[in-house]
């Protein structure tokens, strides 16, 4: 596939991603996006206006959410916006919308996503004639017999794949290690919009063994090996990317990430971390690159046992996938996780220019996956 004329990232910036019910759980979506729209725009030499602003979300409060963002940030009211929903692909998939904007001429897009667990509101199911109204806990993701809660879903998938707990506590605590070291040496400092006077991830923790981990208790069916310690935990943050056509890439003079290639998937509603397999494979393919010859690989660790079945299937080695922590140690702000995915790229590609290419992937319920191949430019 030619790159000559795609879309190309020039700046990215995410909030510190905090636990639910903790550091950011006062401030709703749009004060969580706001500030990072806001801090991508001071980063541009430039006062251009963006043509657009597309945004992820799966929780909030409904309404254009991406619109009610860019206006909080103080945009002009005449930045149109659009909200996207694929789940916790979301975020990396309104990245994608925006590319395709920028080949149909838009100059300059803000997209990523944002997630309040903390503030989406409560819901319920109306009263039927006699009964009372049902606690609506989540959106439907598949019909009933195969819309399994995502923590069995991905239990199960791990049992299907022959990944054990033993292996899924390991990675787990490899995920914090690796995010502590980097959080203690400053590497996520340069890409972090402080919000609320918040200026780190609440989650890593250093010191998270393998052998405190498997103390806990299966946490989503008897036997199974999936716990609280080697799944991410449940996440309040917001993450954006500044993307521009090549021509004004070329006028700005700042180091980038060029889109070069990306795919949508879908796979078994029932095991819907899966999703991002084939994802990877079409993103591949369509980008004529091979796995062995990607540099960076950032994918979104939802469950230990998810990622680990997931890169057995594409032979894919899990040292070379989050080297500096992923979302079991970050934490899956939902909507936003996928554009975090691509802020982690650019700060190891585009800023400190650790290799050329980098892949983003990350499944969603309802099984679907979104990949993205990016290239240092």
């Amino acid at each position: 596939m030619s790159t000559t004329e795609a879309p190309v990232v020039v700046a990215a910036l995410r909030t510190p991603i905090g636990t639910a019910g903790h550091s950011l759980a006062a401030l709703r979506a749009e004060h969580l996006g706001a500030p990072v729209l806001r801090a991508l725009l001071d980063r541009l030499p430039t006062d251009l206006d963006p043509d657009d602003v597309v945004l992820g979300n799966c929780t909030g409060p409904g309404g254009n959410l991406a619109r009610l963002t860019a206006l909080t940030a103080g945009l002009p009211t005449t930045i149109p916006g659009l909200t996207v929903d694929r789940q916790c692909a979301s975020g990396l998939a309104a990245v994608d919308v925006a590319s395709q904007l920028v080949r149909g001429g838009a100059r300059f897009v803000l997209a990523g996503g944002v997630e309040s667990a903390s503030t989406a509101p409560v819901r319920s199911w109306p009263a039927v004639g006699d009964t009372e109204p049902v606690p609506f806990t989540r959106a439907p993701f598949a019909p009933p017999d195969s819309d399994l809660e995502m923590g069995l879903a991905n239990d199960l998938l791990a049992a299907d794949a022959g990944v054990g707990r033993e292996r899924q506590d390991a990675y787990a605590a490899r995920s914090h290690a690796l995010a502590s070291a980097a959080q203690a040496t400053g590497v996520f400092d340069p890409e972090i919009v402080p919000v609320a006077g918040v200026t780190r991830d609440d989650r890593p923790r250093a010191g998270l063994s393998v052998e405190r981990l498997a103390r806990l208790r299966p946490a989503f069916r008897e036997g199974g090996t999936v716990t609280a310690g080697n799944a991410c935990g449940i996440s309040d943050g917001a993450a954006a990317v500044a993307l521009v056509d090549a021509e004004l890439h070329r006028q700005l003079d700042l180091p980038g990430l060029r889109i070069v290639a990306s795919a949508t998937a879908g796979v078994d509603p029932a095991r819907p971390g899966r999703g991002l397999v084939p994802a990877v494979r079409t993103v591949l393919e369509r980008s004529g690159i091979t796995l062995d010859a990607v540099d960076a690989v950032e994918v979104n660790e939802a469950f230990a046992g998810q990622v680990l079945a997931c890169c057995d299937e594409l032979g894919l080695d899990p040292d070379r996938v989050c080297p500096e922590g992923g979302a079991l140690a970050l934490g899956h702000p939902w909507g936003a996780s996928g554009a975090v995915l691509l802020v982690r790229l650019f700060s190891r590609l585009a800023v400190r220019r650790q290799g050329r290419y980098g892949l983003a992937a990350i499944a969603a319920g309802g099984g679907l996956g979104v990949a993205m191949v990016v290239e240092a430019c």
